[in-house]
């Protein structure tokens, strides 16, 4: 599917979390009578506070008829560091606001660089910040009341900037009975592309609201690859260890 799409997947497998003593969040009553400021304020209560995160991830991947799945080990140190191992440490990755580092063993290769790349495709800056809220449920662009307006369908909250930039297209769906994000959609339509990251089931963990499941949608061009996560075993708080290092003797993958 080219180089867009690859770094797409792999930023997602990347960054991705569980669930554990849960219970699904019970749909209350919709509301859809709040102001783009209230909603917004509304959305940034619902921000899950935590200093750290741990749990079992499962990933099925869906592209040309085919389909895979991998069940990875996922830690976290929010606003630090993003961290994933599968099964005999044969892919294993550390994000960083500074790095994106991986290595796979499967094919002896590993990737050593930052957010640049991915930047430039979507043709906006992509930080660890932005990337982190958008797998933890929040909000890939911050919202202000003074840059965004609101509108209302059947179903959803439609957020959307007042003035939407001439490359692409953004959109956020907010649920009106949590005001949690329900989809996020990034649209380039002179280059085909599509990114959209829908959150279709909320989950309460203690006492935070997480994603259960996600669905992620990558399109370019007339291919399209489907990814699907679902979280399990999820803790929170405890003391963390993120080893990483590159084994000798891997070849660079080369994203230029």
């Amino acid at each position: 599917m080219g180089k867009y799409v690859y770094v797409i997947i792999s930023t997602v497998l990347l960054l991705s979390f569980g669930c554990k003593s849960t219970k699904s969040v019970a749909v209350g009553n919709e509301n859809f009578n709040l102001s783009t400021k209230q909603l917004i304020k509304e959305n940034a209560k619902q921000a899950a506070e935590f200093k750290t995160l741990q749990a079992k991830l499962k990933i099925t991947v869906e592209e040309k008829g085919k389909s895979q799945t991998h069940a990875v080990s996922f830690r976290a140190e929010k606003d630090k560091v993003l961290w994933i191992n599968a099964s005999f440490s044969v892919i294993r990755a550390m994000v960083t606001p500074e790095k994106v580092r991986f290595y796979n063993k499967l094919d002896n290769t590993y990737f050593d660089g930052d957010f640049q790349y991915l930047s430039d495709l979507l043709g906006t800056e992509l930080d660890f910040q932005k990337v982190q809220n958008l797998l933890f449920g929040e909000t890939l662009y911050t919202l202000k009341s003074s840059d965004y307006t609101s509108s209302v369908d059947d179903e959803s909250y439609i957020v959307q900037p007042k003035d939407q930039q001439e490359l692409f297209e953004i959109f956020f769906l907010l649920y009106p009975t949590n005001f949690k994000v329900k989809s996020q959609q990034i649209s380039q339509a002179k280059e085909f592309r599509h990114l959209q990251i829908d959150y279709l089931v909320y989950q309460e963990v203690d006492k935070y609201i997480m994603p259960e499941q996600i669905k992620v949608i990558a399109v370019e061009g007339n291919e399209e690859i489907v990814i699907k996560l679902e979280y399990k075993n999820l803790a929170f708080n405890d003391q963390l260890r993120f080893p990483f290092k590159i084994p000798s003797g891997f070849k660079k993958i080369q994203l230029e």
